[in-house]
């Protein structure tokens, strides 16, 4: 692929806020963006499990990213939203602080991610996006989740 080409590339991001820093996953992997609504408790689920919600019928398992990524916990905002994506062949709710917007971001302006950033395993992270003064930390949405973890959740939304 030639530089100009690659300039001319961009990628679609969902950017969302968890403790005032900007996240963002590709748009591809989103289905939606919910209010928060009551969410039912799972016994025995991993601590990061939030518990279900019905979604038009559906059962879908609901994680909170700030317990997942080892961040404080805190009260959830008129502000909070659940942003429903698919995550390794599953459909998960994932809770976040606040949904900021959609940007159009050139794939020039993506770094490679560093080994470590805020408590974050690299392996969370697809990359780092500069963009208008701000830096918006990139996850693969593919990694969040361990396998098993991924396992659990598929038979979470199968048997709820």
């Amino acid at each position: 692929m030639t530089t100009v080409e690659e300039k001319e590339r961009e990628e679609q991001i969902v950017v969302f806020q968890l403790a005032e820093q900007n996240y963002g996953v590709d748009i591809a992997g989103v289905y939606e963006i919910i209010r928060m609504e009551n969410i039912t408790r799972v016994p025995r689920a991993p601590s990061f499990v939030e518990g279900v919600i019905n979604l038009r019928g559906r059962i879908i398992p609901v994680i909170d990213l700030r317990k997942r990524f080892g961040m404080p916990a805190t009260e959830h905002t008129r502000a909070s939203r659940i942003v429903i994506v698919e995550m390794g062949g599953t459909t998960v709710g994932m809770v976040v602080d606040a949904v900021l917007e959609v940007l159009r971001i050139p794939a020039s302006s993506i770094e490679p991610p560093p080994p470590v950033i805020h408590g974050i395993e690299a392996a969370y992270l697809r990359g780092i996006a500069l963009w208008d003064d701000r830096l918006i930390i990139l996850l693969n949405l593919e990694r969040i989740l361990y396998d098993k973890e991924k396992k659990a959740l598929a038979q979470m939304e199968q048997t709820a």
